[in-house]
C-alpha cells in the first residue's frame, strides 16, 4: 500500500477538489494525509456559524479535522501560514501570508512531512492554482519544489476539467436555472482549470459521493445548506462533483484518461 499526501491551501478546497479520491484511495487500504498552508482566515462567512468570540481561521481548522475525519484521513497538519485572501486583496501583503512566503522554507516544512511519512504520490495545484487565487498558485510552486527535495515519485495536479464546466454552464443556462454571473465568469476565464485534453486523470468518486458531500457540509462556516455546492439535487451534483480531475506533469496522454493514480 501507499502513502498519499494532498496539499491544499485552505480549509473546504480538499474537500470540494480531492475528497473523492482520498476517500477512495482509504477505502483501497492506502495511507492518507491532508497538508493544508493556511487556516482560512479570509474566508467569506456564513452568518450564525462560529460563535462569538471564536477567531474563523480555530473554527475551520475544527472544520477541517471533521470534513477529514469523514474521508478517513490518517493524519491532517497545518503549516502555519496566513491565508492571503483573493487577488488583489490587501491580505496579499501581509508577511505571515502563504503568498509571501519564502519559498523554499515553505518547501522545506512540506518536504519534512513528505520524508516523514514517506510519501509516493502528491497532489497540489495546477500551475495557474484552478483559478488564479494567490494561495493556490503557491500551492503549485511549492508542492512543485517540495516534492523535488523528498524526493517524491508520483506528483499530480488537481484542476478542474474546463470543457465540461462550460459545457455545465451552458445546459444550466438552457434550462432556465443559469450559475451566478461570478461562476460563470470565472468559468470562461482562460486560468479556470485545463481543457478536458491534457487532462491525464480523470478518478469517478460516484461510489463515496455522499462522504464527499458530508465532507463538504462540515465546512458550515463557508458553505451553507442552500449554497450551488450543496443545493443541487443528486444527479446534479454527481454531474458536477463525481469526477476529479488531474494531471501528472510530463506525461502524454494517448487515449482516455486514466481512472486510478496508484496505477
Amino acid at each position: 500500500m501507499a502513502t498519499l499526501v494532498c496539499f491544499h491551501a485552505h480549509p473546504d478546497d480538499e474537500a470540494i477538489a480531492t475528497g473523492g479520491t482520498m476517500a477512495k484511495a482509504v477505502a483501497a487500504g492506502h495511507r492518507v494525509v491532508l497538508v493544508l498552508a493556511t487556516r482560512g482566515e479570509e474566508g467569506e462567512q456564513v452568518p450564525g456559524v462560529v460563535p462569538e468570540g471564536i477567531e474563523l481561521g480555530a473554527w475551520r481548522e475544527q472544520e477541517t479535522r471533521d470534513s477529514a475525519a469523514l474521508l478517513g484521513c490518517h493524519r491532517v497538519v497545518f503549516l502555519g501560514y496566513r491565508d492571503s485572501g483573493m487577488a488583489g486583496a490587501a491580505a496579499n501583503d501581509a508577511p505571515e501570508s502563504f503568498w509571501q512566503a519564502d519559498e523554499f522554507e515553505a518547501a522545506r516544512r512540506l518536504a519534512g512531512i513528505l520524508a516523514t511519512e514517506g510519501a509516493e504520490l502528491l497532489t497540489i495545484y495546477d500551475s495557474h492554482g484552478v483559478y488564479g487565487h494567490p494561495d493556490h498558485v503557491a500551492v503549485h510552486r511549492v508542492g512543485t519544489r517540495a516534492a523535488e527535495l523528498a524526493g517524491v515519485p508520483r506528483v499530480f495536479w488537481a484542476t478542474m476539467n474546463r470543457d465540461r464546466a462550460r459545457e455545465m454552464v451552458e445546459a444550466a443556462a438552457r434550462a432556465g436555472t443559469p450559475l451566478d454571473a461570478e461562476r460563470t465568469e470565472r468559468t470562461d476565464s482562460e486560468e479556470f482549470g485545463l481543457p478536458d485534453a491534457e487532462i491525464t486523470h480523470a478518478i469517478d468518486v460516484g461510489e463515496v459521493l455522499e462522504r464527499k458531500r458530508a465532507a463538504m457540509a462540515a465546512h458550515a462556516s463557508q458553505i451553507p445548506p442552500d449554497s450551488f455546492f450543496l443545493a443541487l439535487g443528486e444527479e446534479d451534483f454527481a454531474a458536477a462533483f463525481g469526477t476529479e480531475w488531474f494531471v501528472r506533469p510530463g506525461q502524454v496522454r494517448t487515449g482516455p484518461q486514466a481512472s486510478d493514480l496508484f496505477a
